[in-house]
């Protein structure tokens, strides 16, 4: 237990900080569904480059869309 001992007082602060996060209230989403906040900004862009992918791989799917290039569903 004495090598632990040091590590007390960060565990310790860690768990507190842990309890002091609220979580997001429903009047608050708004902010994250802007569409800066997408993995995507440009939706046309990610298309293409999606297409680009699955040309070059012989496959689709795999991106949110069943089954895949070899037939195996």
């Amino acid at each position: 237990m004495k090598p632990l001992r040091p590590l007390a007082p960060v565990l310790l602060a860690l768990m507190l900080a842990g309890c002091a996060l609220e979580p997001v209230r429903p009047w608050q989403k708004e902010h994250l569904a802007h569409p800066e906040m997408s993995f995507e900004p440009d939706r046309l862009d990610a298309r293409f480059v999606d297409h680009i992918h699955f040309s070059r791989e012989a496959s689709s799917g795999g991106a949110g869309i069943g089954g895949g290039g070899c037939g195996c569903n």
